[in-house]
């Protein structure tokens, strides 16, 4: 399995923006006001994810109780997803506020979107940070002996 890749996430990230921005030009007129804290679940998950990251590297370098091999991959499947959804949820955060931005010196109702998407974006950052952290603390330490082995040719 390999780590996650950054021109992954932008694309992600890409694809989510552009469908956001292109619904909202065409529904937003019909959409109720969004919370001003709809991003605050993610953050939950980035707080979640960063602690557990926190106990897993500890156990993964050998100072604690040993980490299941079947445990290590399902935080790493688990940051993997996370990392994707932060950063779809990003570009959707991305294309509300380049929709409302323009649009709330005129209406109101942007105007009160716009701290809505500001939290959002930063709520799926957080997100995403949490996860490549939590992707990160799942590598096992490198094998010294591997080090000291001529290259295969």
């Amino acid at each position: 399995m390999t780590f996650t890749k950054p021109r992954d996430l932008v694309l992600a990230g890409l694809v989510g923006a552009v469908v956001v921005y292109l619904a909202l030009r065409v529904l937003y007129g019909d959409l109720p006001p969004l919370p001003r804290l709809a991003g605050i679940t993610l953050l939950v998950l980035a707080v979640v994810e960063a602690l557990f990251g926190f106990g897993l590297r500890d156990r993964i370098k050998g100072t604690g109780k040993p980490v299941q091999p079947l445990t290590a991959a399902r935080a790493v499947a688990l940051a993997k997803a996370s990392s994707v959804l932060g950063a779809i949820m990003v570009g959707a955060w991305l294309g509300v506020l380049g929709y409302v931005l323009p649009e709330s010196a005129e209406v109101a109702a942007a105007k009160h979107d716009v701290a809505s998407a500001i939290v959002g974006v930063a709520c799926s950052a957080a997100l995403i940070a949490a996860a490549l952290w939590l992707e990160s603390c799942c590598r096992t330490p490198d094998d010294r002996d591997d080090q000291r082995r001529d290259p295969i040719r």
